[in-house]
């Protein structure tokens, strides 16, 4: 096996079902050296330009997946185990982020609990999911859809009966080679675009956008020495520093004026997103209760930012003009 290059994982599985023959027939097998636990095969984050590839080609049930994945930060484990409760709330109120409240018990280490959010176009693909469930299809009977409902569902079963991880993998993996992302096969060797690196979008994605790196940690579920501290902010208070990300998979259709006024300030050497996310960690909460809103309030923290440029620009003209 490591004649023919299989990373040390795959052989060490190999060696494991060759143990376990062998204490089923009561012998004992030693190796004469220890084998490398070491990973070799990393996976990367995909581009936005990959992931709306992927949604383009996706069914509504898969498109619901990969923009939770990457715009929740969702580990499959815990995305398999949400129940229509956890959105219920904000889903039909139509607040947008939809905010889910994670219990430790349906995380990987249960830990703790946390919280997380999915912006627009995942709520968007869930709510059209949702919708076909209700309807049902030729194989799939109309479904009643309760707090105790599966988020995603199983359709190989007329009972509505959660997703399993491995059919998520399945799933995702297929989609990958379908757009020519992977090869079709590697024998022995992991990819470097797997279900995963969907989760490593939103990392990467909302480091890029100035969020601070222990609100994502956050918001993935992870063990940060200030989990209480920001736990304690409020739901509020983190969904506003999620809307001021922008975090999204597809562009925008359409240059609306939060858009322009941000290329003004792009123009300006200035970081619009990082200026959002200033904002948002530093105002008092409050409540996001639509788009609109959202957007007014941005455009007037984008504004006054530029203005106090312009009059720093002027000040240093006049000062300079003073010194000659």
């Amino acid at each position: 096996m490591q004649a023919e290059e299989l990373s040390p994982g795959s052989i060490s599985n190999h060696v494991k079902g060759v143990k376990a023959l062998f204490r089923a027939s009561n012998l004992k097998l030693e190796l004469a050296y220890s084998l490398p636990k070491r990973g070799i095969y990393k996976d990367r984050s995909p581009t936005p330009e990959e992931l709306a590839t992927l949604l383009d080609l996706a069914d509504i049930r898969v498109k619901t997946i990969i923009s939770m994945l990457g715009l929740g930060g969702f580990r499959t484990g815990t995305l398999v185990k949400l129940q229509y409760r956890h959105v219920k709330r904000d889903l039909e109120k139509g607040t947008i982020p939809i905010h889910i409240h994670v219990e430790a018990e349906i995380t990987k280490g249960k830990y703790h609990d946390y919280d997380t959010f999915i912006g627009q176009e995942a709520a968007d693909y869930l709510r059209l999911y949702l919708q076909a469930r209700r309807q049902g299809t030729d194989k799939i009977p109309p479904e009643t859809i309760t707090d105790q409902s599966p988020l995603i569902r199983n359709m190989q079963s007329k009972i509505p009966l959660p997703i399993t991880t491995s059919a998520i993998h399945k799933l995702v993996h297929e989609l990958y080679q379908k757009a020519g992302f992977i090869p079709q096969q590697i024998a022995g060797r992991r990819y470097d675009l797997r279900v995963h690196s969907i989760r490593k979008f939103f990392r990467t994605q909302l480091a890029a956008l100035g969020m601070p790196t222990d609100y994502i940690e956050y918001m993935m579920g992870h063990t940060i020495s200030t989990y209480h501290d920001i736990q304690m902010k409020g739901t509020e208070y983190l969904r506003g520093i999620y809307s001021a990300s922008a975090l999204s998979i597809k562009p925008k259709t359409r240059v609306s004026k939060i858009d322009a006024l941000k290329e003004i300030i792009r123009a300006w050497g200035l970081n619009p997103d990082e200026i959002l996310t200033r904002e948002a960690l530093t105002r008092p909460n409050a409540t996001v209760i639509s788009r609109d809103q959202l957007e007014e309030r941005q455009m007037h923290q984008l504004s006054v930012a530029l203005k106090q440029e312009l009059l720093k620009e002027i000040r240093e003209e006049q000062h300079a003009t003073t010194n000659k």
